[in-house]
């Protein structure tokens, strides 16, 4: 799809903020509510119904919610919160981007489990905070932490629902408010299905505005656009379902503009399906900061192996030096450089840890258990190229079983996965075989591989230039990665 304007400010910062380990997510009913759980609204909706209220026409459902209390009881309302919301393995595809794109906060109004569930099938190690005394409990090597801040449909009993709770959430729950108020503090979140009713949080927006006035933090929510055509009840004229749409929308601004008080800005979309949209492209734009480098040489023509090694080992350097993570296979005549040259730059900057800038993954030589080596091999690819969003294709040779000099068929393969996981290739054509018949292949069908990008084209002839120095191969392969960042 295409991004508005709105759109692409929103992806653009909150990638940079997932990238710094700053990102949150605080999901309410909206995110569950496409899996068929349901909302505030109909979850009371029977309940109303026993008090003769009609739940469309309520607007404070915390109220009918205590009203029902007072009548009947907790029995009923319990018995809603366990039965509705029922297990399942795992949530939808906005869950899946959300638990794959490398967050690790999580809080969320919701009972159900979706979220927990889905970070665990992406083998996460997930701590939960449910109860207050789940604050005592720490796991040392989570990947996420998610803050059940209304409880969960196993503990009907005690999930915050009606005014009683609301009223006395900062006694029984002050734990959950605490760290609430930290992480909207440190982190930029995302609000995802979430309509802002909530006393809980308005209560600590509204104390953070107190401490810091105006300078609050920015986050951000999705926000349906109003719109005209959604206003066809049959029931009235198109004067009265006119006037409806207008008022629906002078309140949605004066909505929007109220939350600029709590620095959380509107990322607005036509439909909803626009939010899936909108994370794929933040996991898209995530990982085109990985870069796999494919490459195999048992020569380097028409490079001499002097100058070979240095291609390869400041085009590694030069990667870590624009904060790009290298993922690489150790190909044969290539590997080893790769890894010196992302280690030279990690040993002169402020990077501690080599795994923030490269995964390394060699291949298994020796067969064992029930698949073949080759079967390993081409799993192996396809893992190592699922965590990446670019990969850059170097010579691609090697001996075979007769001592010739032949082009590498491993390449080839990664370069079919490449283009079956939307992967974007760089062949480096000047560097010859493999990569020369790839670049071939790229300039032959331009737009098909890098449609909408013509600005690409320059840098990407620029790489099949044998005659060019090794430098501005690599000023040009970088150029062509940062165009890539922003498409």
């Amino acid at each position: 799809m295409e991004f508005s304007i709105n759109q692409k400010a929103f992806i653009n910062a909150f990638v940079t903020e997932i990238t710094n380990g700053d990102a949150a997510v605080f999901a309410g009913a909206g995110l569950s509510a496409p899996l068929g759980f349901v909302n505030w609204k109909n979850l009371l909706r029977d309940l109303a119904e026993e008090l003769n209220l009609d739940i469309d026409k309520e607007v404070d459902l915390v109220s009918v919610a205590q009203y029902h209390f007072n009548r009947f009881k907790r029995g009923k309302i319990n018995n809603k919160i366990a039965n509705e919301f029922t297990t399942l393995k795992k949530g939808g595809i906005n869950h899946e981007i959300l638990a794959r794109i490398g967050i690790d906060t999580f809080w969320t109004t919701n009972y159900d489990q979706l979220i927990e569930k889905t970070l665990e099938a992406e083998g996460k190690t997930v701590e939960l905070k449910v109860r207050n005394e789940d604050f005592s409990r720490n796991i040392k090597k989570k990947n996420a932490i998610v803050y059940k801040m209304h409880g969960d449909k196993n503990s009907p009993d005690e999930a915050v629902l009606i005014k009683d709770d609301y009223e006395t959430y900062n006694d029984k729950r002050e734990l959950f408010s605490t760290a609430l108020r930290g992480d909207l503090l440190s982190k930029t979140f995302i609000f995802i299905g979430f309509s802002f009713d909530d006393p809980n949080l308005e209560y600590i927006l509204g104390r953070i505005k107190v401490l810091l006035k105006d300078n609050t933090p920015t986050h951000y929510c999705f926000f349906k656009e109003i719109l005209e055509e959604d206003f066809n009840d049959g029931l009235k004229t198109a004067e009265e379902n006119h006037e409806d749409y207008l008022y629906a929308k002078i309140k949605q601004e004066l909505k929007i503009n109220d939350l600029l008080r709590y620095g959380i800005h509107a990322v607005m979309i036509k439909q909803y399906e626009e939010i899936t949209s909108i994370l794929l492209e933040i996991e898209n734009r995530l990982k085109r900061r990985n870069i796999f480098v494919s490459g195999a040489a048992h020569v380097y023509t028409p490079y001499s192996e002097n100058e070979a090694k240095t291609l390869i080992h400041n085009l590694s350097y030069k990667l870590a030096e624009n904060e790009y993570k290298i993922v690489s296979g150790y190909g044969l005549g290539i590997g080893s450089i790769v890894i010196n040259g992302a280690l030279e730059f990690k040993l002169s900057s402020k990077y501690q840890n080599l795994d923030d800038l490269l995964i390394l993954r060699p291949f298994p030589q020796i067969q064992s258990g029930t698949k073949t080596i080759p079967e390993v091999w081409t799993n192996y690819r396809k893992d190592m190229l699922s965590k990446a969003g670019i990969a850059i294709f170097l010579f691609g040779n090697k001996l075979n079983d007769k001592g010739e000099i032949v082009n590498s068929n491993g390449m080839e393969e990664e370069f079919k996965i490449c283009l079956e996981c939307g992967v974007i290739p760089i062949p480096i054509g000047a560097t010859n075989f493999i990569s020369k018949i790839l670049w071939d292949e790229i300039m032959t069908n331009f737009d098909k591989y890098y449609p909408n990008n013509s600005g690409l084209r320059s840098a990407i002839e620029e790489i099949g230039n044998s005659s060019n120095s090794t430098d501005k191969i690599i000023s040009n392969v970088i150029k062509a990665i940062n165009i890539l960042q922003k498409i």
